[in-house]
């Protein structure tokens, strides 16, 4: 089919404060100062690293747009009083417009992000350690199954010792904490986490008494003869999204006002944190869930009159997790893994027998290092398709 080539016009307001592109469809507008900032030329960007080269006390505080015209699919721009023509894509300026709507209701999330509940288990988003190894579409792939869904599945991976280092080579690099660069999740006579036991462990989110979380950890299976043991996810952006539907005040509450986790175990480390449960933007973006009760201390940051909405709050959100509607339960095999996005996606496990042996390896990583290589790779095959 034969594309139709779309015809921008520009209109520049009486005292050049901003301008308007219009295709016939869509009215955008552009501050004369958003744009200058944004300049890309070689005064105002490194051309090495696309940082800028200027601060925004050196752009003039009167700057407006003098003149500015179409060819193309670029839009060039005078401004004044530096009389300084720059260029812009037009397709990168809508990629990056700024005067839209606005998302009204509180706890929305972004459109490449997909929710779910149980109806995920049979269609996993899993992969195969080689391929991804050897096939950076297989890669690609799976790294933006993991962004999208916030976990990810790996199967016949090495069976060896600190073979999870590899799966964190792949997007990126350890985070150590007071753990170590990794941690053994194995039955210990005089656990400093309850992680250490037999015990089956509520759906939770790690470590949540750090700032920051650790947005990423890495599960990786060495042995699995005990009976039990089954992992289990749920989606805490759908369990946030349940609880507003069901009543917004609970929502609000849980949003609002903030929890404190903490962890006092192995000598020198004490670990403490204060943030909500259910964390937003400021623009109202759903951008985390943290939820652990094993770990949540005295809340004290919620006035008496609503301290009972709170609890009631609370209970219904450990409830929604507690639901088998919204838990992906799996068991792993020795060579496979599961990676989560720590702010998003709860994890746990299910109680397992002192029979046969059990020997999860476990790491932190960061979700900036993943979405970098994730961005890298589909920069790569952009280019490689023109």
């Amino acid at each position: 089919m034969e594309q139709v080539a779309i015809m921008w016009k520009s209109n520049l307001n009486e005292d050049g404060a901003y301008l308007t592109l219009d295709d016939g469809f869509t009215r955008v507008r552009f501050h004369a100062m958003w744009l200058r900032d944004n300049a890309w030329d070689a005064a105002t960007r490194s051309a090495d690293n696309g940082q800028r080269l200027i601060v925004l006390k050196d752009i003039p505080k009167e700057t407006v747009i003098s003149d500015a015209t179409i060819l193309g699919s670029s839009l060039s721009v005078i401004f004044s009083p530096e009389n300084k023509l720059v260029d812009y894509d037009i397709s990168w300026l809508m990629q990056n417009a700024y005067d839209r709507t606005r998302k009204s209701q509180a706890g929305w999330i972004k459109p490449c992000l997909e929710t779910w509940d149980n109806g995920l288990m049979d269609k996993l988003p899993m992969a195969d350690f080689a391929s991804i190894n050897s096939h950076n579409i297989e890669l690609k792939n799976w790294l933006r199954k993991i962004v999208c869904l916030g976990f990810g599945t790996l199967k016949n991976g090495p069976i060896e010792d600190l073979a999870l280092k590899q799966v964190v080579d792949l997007f990126g690099y350890i985070r150590e904490t007071n753990y170590g660069s990794h941690f053994e999740v194995r039955t210990e006579i005089k656990p400093i986490n309850l992680a250490y036991t037999g015990l089956g462990l509520q759906a939770h989110t790690d470590n949540p008494y750090r700032d920051p979380v650790p947005t990423i950890q890495v599960l990786y299976c060495l042995e699995s003869s005990a009976a039990g043991g089954e992992n289990m996810v749920v989606d805490g952006f759908r369990v946030a999204q349940e609880l507003r539907a069901e009543n917004e005040v609970w929502f609000n509450v849980l949003a609002h006002y903030c929890a404190r986790f903490e962890y006092t175990g192995s000598d020198g480390v004490i670990l403490k944190s204060r943030r909500p449960m259910i964390e937003l933007a400021p623009d109202g973006e759903l951008i985390g869930v943290r939820f652990n009760n094993r770990s949540t201390s005295a809340i004290k940051d919620v006035p008496f009159e609503d301290m009972q909405t709170y609890y009631t709050a609370y209970r219904r959100m450990g409830e929604i997790i507690d639901d088998p509607a919204m838990q992906v339960s799996f068991r792993l095999e020795p060579g496979e893994c599961f990676l989560v996005d720590n702010r998003r996606v709860l994890h746990a496990r299910k109680g397992y027998s002192g029979a046969g042996r059990r020997w999860i390896q476990g790491c932190y990583a960061d979700m900036d290092s993943l979405n970098s290589k994730l961005a890298a790779l589909e920069a790569e095959q952009m280019v490689a398709a023109i």
